[in-house]
């Protein structure tokens, strides 16, 4: 591919044409270009001439490491560009209609979560209240079926009372005819028969 081409598939997938920061880095590229020297002879990397004549990355990386090859670069051209060698490393100028080989760099990606503290601390209390209302309502609705399970099973507690408070009413009521000078045990034993 042109070098031309080579910047536009490397923008497609999401990269530039690649920059060679350090000799690590040179390095790093010679050792995975040598694998491909049955293929093409050189791989276009990321440098360019701009119209001021300076030389630049494609991403904007400073240039402070080369690695020309011998004589490079030659002549003051406005239109060339720059090949890495596979076999050696070493940069050399060709014109960019060069069909060549090349190497993408893809920046390395970080995601970072930036929040409002105040619209968090606010979340987190609405969030607490929420929290408090549910366990709340929970703990009234198991409050209500354990009284009413309790009742269902001890049967209409309303019936009994009414019934104990009756036969109370009856005995106190017994209790005071007696005291007025008549025949207790007589009436003792009416009211007993009248109870039951």
């Amino acid at each position: 591919m042109s070098w031309a081409q080579s910047v536009t598939q490397c923008i497609q997938s999401g990269g530039m044409l690649a920059s060679v920061e350090d000799l690590v880095e040179s390095n790093f590229l010679i050792e995975h270009a040598d694998l491909y020297t049955s293929k093409t002879s050189g791989f276009w990397i990321g440098i360019y001439r701009n119209v001021n004549g300076q030389l630049l990355w494609q991403d904007n990386s400073a240039l402070d490491f080369v690695n020309w090859g011998e004589g490079q670069p030659s002549g003051d051209e406005l239109a060339f560009c720059v090949e890495m060698s596979a076999a050696t490393g070493n940069w050399n100028v060709l014109p960019c209609s060069s069909q060549k080989g090349f190497i993408c760099k893809k920046p390395k990606i970080t995601f970072y979560l930036f929040t409002d503290t105040k619209k968090d601390k606010a979340s987190h209390h609405l969030n607490m209240w929420i929290l408090l209302s549910l366990v709340l309502i929970i703990l009234l609705g198991v409050g209500f079926m354990i009284y009413f399970s309790f009742k269902m099973k001890t049967g209409s507690g309303t019936g009994r009372e009414v019934r104990w408070g009756s036969r109370q009413l009856e005995y106190s009521h017994a209790l005071t005819a007696g005291d007025n000078g008549s025949d207790a045990t007589n009436d003792k034993e009416k009211n007993e028969h009248s109870v039951v």
